[in-house]
């Protein structure tokens, strides 16, 4: 049963970033948008089951939740609290969760091999930023020069990432390949 170690503010007022004392998963990155996508994992089930609850992204040691808007947030949080207490903290041993992870597509074998470079100029420049804003960016697809990208957690509805963060990205990226197109969905 993961401990809350503190609840933050993210830079998009509709989420909150709960760091836990105890992994929730190994690595493995969670990603919910629906109740619907939510249905085969029992915490972001029973997080979407509260009222004004939009998004639920989780790894390791912290979880994101955001709303739509129209909660309170000391309500919320002390009902968001009750699931989270309850989850099952990460075990090794226990089977993974069910679901494929979604691999980004490229166009060519050529894309591939610029997509591991991306992805690593990403992990070392970006995603760590965006992780301690209790979100993620995830790689859809590269094809030619267009390089397909989802925010993830905290930052699939904030401003901040929809205007600042991809220009930054933008911007690193055209440092590397300047007619690369970068397109957020």
């Amino acid at each position: 049963m993961p401990k809350i170690a503190e609840i933050e503010t993210t830079p998009n007022p509709n989420a909150r970033k709960f760091v836990l004392r105890e992994p929730l998963t190994g690595g493995v990155t969670r990603s919910f948008e629906s109740a619907a996508q939510a249905r085969t994992d029992a915490l972001a089930a029973a997080l979407f089951a509260i009222p004004h609850v939009t998004n639920v992204f989780y790894v390791d040691r912290w979880l994101t939740v955001t709303q739509d808007g129209g909660a309170d947030w000391q309500d919320l949080i002390r009902k968001l609290a009750e699931p989270v207490r309850a989850a099952a903290a990460y075990n090794p041993a226990a089977p993974g969760p069910v679901g494929a992870a979604r691999v980004p597509v490229a166009g060519s074998p050529a894309d591939e091999s610029r997509l591991r470079a991306i992805n690593a100029l990403l992990d070392e420049r970006v995603r760590p930023a965006l992780r301690r804003d209790g979100g993620d960016i995830l790689i859809v697809s590269l094809v030619g020069n267009q390089l397909t990208i989802h925010y993830q957690g905290a930052c699939g509805t904030c401003p901040s990432a929809i205007t600042g963060t991809l220009a930054g990205i933008e911007g690193l990226l055209h440092a590397i390949e300047p007619d690369m197109q970068i397109v957020a969905v």
